[in-house]
């Protein structure tokens, strides 16, 4: 059995840290706990919350974040809450009971992308918190039962799994028309199933994952981030694809990013990347910006 390890995660609200796992939590979805009487069902919750100072409990697939009242410090007490969390874990006892995991009627459309290889499959359940690309089924064998499962189907190229959407790459071997009735459908009832999402975050030495809170950042590379989180993720998102910060080169004023899901190889990516993020970056950091170049995730 692969040892539990909580690490500690600083947010940008001062009052709300993060206790990150290295295993998967819960399968999908995210819950929010404002009171013990509000987290019956989730021992865990319920136990932070005979500790004093915790206001909130926030539960998702690999962390669980904590709001403190104002009576202390996080400083004083962060390590006592890990401990506490990694004990508690480490006992195999439940994160959220099975009760809470009952599913509301699961919903699956698709949508056309940019990227003519590229279909996005939006659902009303939340799937992870943490993007996940997968190239292959050796990939998905690691990492996303529901991946290697998809993968079954020999037109399946690569997928990618966001919050509340999966996108699928495929050969030229079919068309879209052709599939995606059946891909829908399949997706669908594996959601209703509860059967697990992601088993396991990709390690980081095998894949380019970029923090989702990178440390020791200059300010222009902070800066690139926040744009990049408030004006560009939201539409790339839309059209099932995903844009990450990979780094910022002060000298050559150059910003590289990674594109991932329907962006990956896209036609029309150079386009938005040249017209829209370059031009977006330069308007909005006037002489910090000369290009931006694109990794394909």
């Amino acid at each position: 059995m692969e040892n539990i390890k909580i690490q500690i995660q600083e947010t940008n609200n001062k009052s709300i840290i993060k206790f990150v796992s290295n295993t998967i939590l819960i399968n999908g979805g995210s819950f929010e706990y404002n009171n013990i009487d509000e987290a019956k069902s989730s021992p865990l919750a319920q136990q932070l919350f005979y500790l004093p100072f915790v206001k909130k409990v926030f539960i998702t697939a690999n962390f669980i974040a904590v709001q403190r009242f104002d009576i202390v410090e996080w400083n004083d007490v962060q390590e006592e809450v890990r401990e506490q969390i990694q004990t508690y874990l480490e006992k195999g006892n439940n994160v959220i009971e099975e009760q809470e995991s009952k599913k509301k009627a699961i919903e699956v459309y698709a949508e056309v992308t940019p990227n003519p290889a590229v279909m996005k499959f939006g659902t009303n359940k939340a799937l992870t918190q943490t993007d996940v690309e997968i190239k292959n089924i050796e990939e998905a064998s690691k990492a996303s039962p529901l991946a290697q499962s998809l993968f079954s189907f020999p037109f399946v190229k690569e997928i990618f799994i966001s919050e509340n959407y999966i996108s699928i790459s495929k050969y030229d071997i079919v068309d879209w028309n052709e599939v995606y009735h059946e891909i829908r459908a399949f997706i669908r009832q594996y959601l209703q199933e509860g059967k697990t999402i992601i088993s396991e975050l990709p390690k980081e030495e095998k894949k380019e994952q970029v923090q989702t809170q990178p440390v020791n950042l200059d300010e222009t590379s902070t800066k690139i981030i926040e744009i990049l989180d408030e004006y560009i993720k939201p539409a790339v998102a839309s059209d099932g694809g995903n844009i990450a910060f990979r780094e910022y080169d002060a000298e050559t004023k150059r910003v590289s990013v990674i594109l991932q899901g329907a962006c990956s190889g896209c036609p029309s990516s150079t386009i938005t990347l040249k017209n829209g993020i370059e031009t977006m970056l330069k308007e909005m950091l006037p002489n910090q910006i000369n290009e931006v170049i694109a990794i394909n995730g």
